[in-house]
């Protein structure tokens, strides 16, 4: 009997020269890859190293893949940023840089890249490979005129505003609001006109905050009397 010696960690070459040396026979059980350990290095042996065996004993080597298999790249337009993460890494891929684009899909997959170039799902390449996204900044990249609220009450307005990407941002009410959905939008901000009347945009993914009240507003500037989108 005597102890296993121990080559994990150790190149191929190095870890036969020395288990033959010490009276054991070598072969290759299996061969993986780990992006992480040099190619040929030994990643697994068994029996384990000092563990006490017979004389002339057969050791199993599991060695790290020289070449890297390959992957099917998944089709990630769409997920958000911390489940495309989480594929790529399941399947052996790795995340490279993120970069961003109007888009009011906030943190959702947009392009993938690799190597500088959109790269299409079901294209074949290596583990280990670097995948880049481009990620919506939740913002669109049409302008149009800030849609005019006052006067509606909350819930009208969220239901006015809904399919244009804006969305209700803070909500202030008066004290004496209880029932913030059928009470009514005296300010917003921002608002359709500045200080010299000229009309301000938005665009989708961005937000108007709201003042409420319990009394509808006076007409003037409100949604009663000019359309909520104008025509351009």
């Amino acid at each position: 009997m005597q102890f296993c010696s121990y080559v994990t960690g150790k190149n191929y070459e190095e870890a036969e020269k020395i288990l033959k040396k010490a009276g054991f026979d070598v072969e290759i059980q299996d061969s993986i890859y780990v992006d992480t350990m040099k190619a040929g290095m030994v990643i697994k042996q068994f029996p384990e190293g000092d563990e006490v065996v017979k004389s002339n004993r057969l050791v199993y080597l599991i060695i790290n893949r020289a070449i890297p298999p390959e992957v099917e790249m998944p089709n990630l337009v769409g997920y958000s940023f911390r489940n495309a993460e989480m594929v790529l890494r399941n399947m052996g891929l790795r995340v490279g840089d993120t970069t961003s684009k109007p888009d009011f899909a906030k943190n959702s997959v947009l392009e993938q890249i690799y190597k500088g170039q959109m790269i299409a799902p079901g294209t074949k390449l290596r583990k280990g490979s670097v995948i880049s996204l481009v990620l919506g900044d939740g913002v669109g990249n049409l302008e149009f005129a800030v849609p005019i609220i006052t006067g509606m009450t909350l819930c009208d307005a969220r239901e006015r505003l809904d399919g244009s990407g804006v969305q209700i941002g803070a909500i202030i009410p008066d004290t004496d609001v209880e029932d913030s959905c059928n009470a009514y939008i005296y300010k917003q901000a921002p608002e359709r006109f500045d200080d010299e009347k000229r009309i301000q945009k938005i665009r989708s993914g961005q937000t108007i905050d709201v003042w409420l009240q319990l009394d509808k507003p006076a007409k003037k500037d409100t949604a009663d009397n000019q359309p909520i989108f104008p025509r351009p």
